[in-house]
């Protein structure tokens, strides 16, 4: 496996997960050294890369991401970002059978949080299709992301995308999380573009805890404010986020799942 730091080179024209998307990354809030859900993202991208039959090891990953803790760490919050594709070789779509992965590695400063009075969304015109082969990785094929974020605005703070039935599935950069009659609804994997390891971390505690989950696309009916007491975002950069108002609609908002899934309170140390 080649590594390319982007801050000192750049990728070759002929790499596969330019040319075709082939390929997956994951986005890591950084802590200084530490790592929010840092084996969530491990185990996705490993995951990921023996779906996409990419070869990397555990032991490769967890080089990478100390030398890049090494290169980029600074106190507070950083974000480390690593692209893996396939690598150059091949003639069209076939790949060649000894190409090289490459693993592209950059850090960012951490975006802006949104405010603790919620935020506000709309629902997406573009439609979210899932190849079911594909279910949950986050490969780098984001178009459908890319072209529902064009309809944001400065007003808004995310999109939230629909399945063919019109059920609420994802954002374009989050998952999403109801709770309708005490009951807490989040889409199945087997719908989602990205499952997110901030999802698949408060569906596992919210069932430790004894609450009800539902493994469902949300439908707008149950948004209702008689039946529904809370729409929330989730991704491991910025916890859980109520929404306090989808397309021109209040809704209730409830800050304590943002106070018990804070990120800086699930930083794991590089291993």
């Amino acid at each position: 496996m080649d590594i390319i730091w982007a801050d000192s080179a750049g990728v070759p024209a002929g790499d596969r997960g330019l040319a075709y998307g082939d390929g997956l990354f994951e986005t890591i809030r950084m802590q200084g050294t530490q790592g929010v859900l840092l084996q969530g993202h491990m185990t996705r991208m490993m995951a990921g890369a023996a779906m996409l039959g990419i070869p990397l090891t555990a032991s490769q990953l967890s080089e990478v991401i100390r030398q890049a803790v090494a290169r980029y760490a600074a106190t507070g919050d950083w974000v480390l970002k690593l692209v893996l594709t396939r690598g150059v070789g091949g003639r069209g779509y076939r790949p060649a059978d000894d190409v090289l992965p490459n693993l592209i590695v950059s850090s960012a400063p951490m975006p802006p949080l949104p405010g603790a009075d919620g935020v506000v969304v709309a629902t997406s015109a573009v439609q979210l299709t899932v190849n079911p082969q594909l279910a949950g990785i986050k490969t780098l094929n984001r178009l459908e992301q890319v072209l529902a974020s064009r309809e944001l605005t400065d007003d808004l703070y995310e999109v939230l995308m629909a399945d063919p039935s019109g059920d609420l599935v994802e954002g374009t950069r989050t998952n999403l999380l109801a709770n309708v009659n005490g009951c807490w609804q989040t889409a199945p994997t087997r719908q989602l573009a990205v499952a997110g390891v901030m999802r698949d971390y408060v569906v596992r505690t919210l069932k430790q805890q004894g609450e009800r989950v539902e493994l469902t696309a949300i439908a707008p009916s149950v948004l209702d404010p008689d039946v529904c007491s809370g729409l929330y975002l989730m991704n491991s950069l910025i916890g859980v986020v109520p929404v306090r108002r989808l397309d021109g609609r209040d809704l209730p908002v409830d800050r304590t799942l943002a106070t018990i899934f804070n990120p800086l309170d699930l930083v794991e140390p590089q291993v």
